[in-house]
């Protein structure tokens, strides 16, 4: 007698992969017509057709089976909201002009400093919530609102703590180079991340080290030096690069040996060609040039080409871009960087796993691994991109249980 019996998908989608897809392989979706699983303790055990007596059946008949999303790079602990620097950008405002100007992430820095650890943790509740209702079943949570010890400190034990209270599950990346904070010294700055990753890696608070590289954040010396030393204290490496221009990041993280590189709205061939050679994840955030109005989107066609490996995620913030759906995600990635929607798929399940080094576990539906799945109500997977703006998700199971 098995947990879980799902049966009758017109479609089930299984994303299997033995490593992440790249070239023509990100198209392969694994489709399996009118399909069936098993699931016992948590885990896939039968696949294909089924005929299993189960404690519970659902009948998955025309409807869309599929591993749930994995949202790769978040900044989901925050205080306060930014509409009103919205309404700056429709009249024409850069985000760069707004930032100059004292907003931006300043303003959230302000409030997330005033904010109390217990309200930081219950609006992160609220909106795990929101993202599991989306079919999220694992995400990773950046710092970076904090840029002070105490202030990220803070983020990190409420990120411990929603790792801990909620079905989703949780990684957990230091950004304390984001941004410097008004009347700092950038260098003084700079010596005190260094600290704070010697502090927070050893005692694991963090899995992750993260930087923004950029103009007006840091450069590319300060990343190479607050990256080495989160390697030399056992933090796996990610880096934000080529957001609003290209000032060498995707090469850097790929001699580094980042497990990703995300935006990349601007890389150069070389970047490309280094990636490919590492295997080194791109993080594509279409949400971001979405909203800030920009409309400048990753490359993605010509690094598929190129052999680099590519995910996607929402880069939920509160500044450039405050969604925390998947599927519209993958709705843009479909209409601005011309992916085909297995391509997008892929992308937002197996490969945003390997993006967090999990792609043994998660990201797919196969015998052996976590049961994270959805259903979506519609017949085949060609409709997630194509019905945008709405939540097609019917059913969410976490680790063979159903949560929604």
């Amino acid at each position: 007698m098995i947990d879980l019996l799902i049966k009758n998908a017109s479609e089930l989608i299984t994303c299997k992969s033995i490593g992440p897809k790249i070239g023509d392989d990100l198209n392969d979706a694994g489709l399996i017509k009118n399909g069936s699983l098993a699931i016992n303790d948590g885990k896939i055990v039968t696949l294909g057709d089924v005929e299993e007596n189960a404690r519970e059946i659902i009948d998955a008949s025309d409807k869309l089976v599929m591993p749930g999303f994995i949202d790769c790079h978040t900044h989901l602990i925050f205080a306060g909201s930014r509409e009103d620097e919205f309404a700056r950008k429709i009249k024409g405002e850069s985000y760069l002009e707004i930032l100059e100007k004292g907003g931006g992430i300043f303003s959230t820095v302000a409030k997330t400093r005033e904010a109390s650890a217990k309200s930081l943790f219950q609006d992160g509740l609220k909106r795990l919530d929101r993202l599991l209702e989306h079919g999220t079943t694992t995400v990773e949570i950046k710092t970076g609102y904090g840029l002070s010890r105490v202030s990220e400190l803070t983020m990190l034990f409420a990120i411990w703590r929603l790792s801990k209270e909620h079905p989703i599950s949780v990684v957990s990346t230091f950004l304390g180079a984001h941004a410097v904070a008004p009347g700092v010294s950038h260098n003084v700055y700079v010596r005190e991340v260094l600290e704070m990753i010697k502090e927070f890696g050893p005692q694991r608070f963090a899995e992750y080290c993260d930087i923004f590289l950029e103009q007006g954040a840091f450069s590319l010396k300060d990343a190479e030096k607050i990256l080495r030393k989160a390697i030399d204290c056992g933090l796996k490496i990610k880096l934000h690069a080529g957001e609003f221009s290209d000032m060498g990041g995707a090469e850097l993280g790929a001699e580094m040996g980042a497990v990703s590189i995300d935006h990349l709205d601007y890389i150069s061939e070389r970047g490309m060609e280094l990636m490919a050679e590492n295997k080194t994840i791109g993080v594509l955030l279409p949400g971001v040039p979405f909203h800030l109005m920009s409309f400048h989107y990753a490359p993605a066609r010509k690094m598929i080409e190129a052999g680099v490996p590519i995910a996607l995620a929402t880069d939920f913030n509160p500044g450039s871009c405050p969604t925390l759906s998947m599927q519209m995600i993958i709705a843009l990635a479909c209409r601005f960087m011309k992916l085909t929607p297995a391509e997008a798929i892929n992308a937002a399940t197996i490969n945003a796993a390997y993006a967090l080094n999990r792609g043994n576990k998660i990201g797919s539906i196969e015998v052996g691994k976590q049961a994270d799945i959805i259903i979506l109500n519609v017949p085949n997977h060609r409709q997630l991109p194509y019905w945008f703006g709405m939540n097609l998700v019917e059913t969410v199971i976490k680790n063979g249980k159903i949560v929604k």
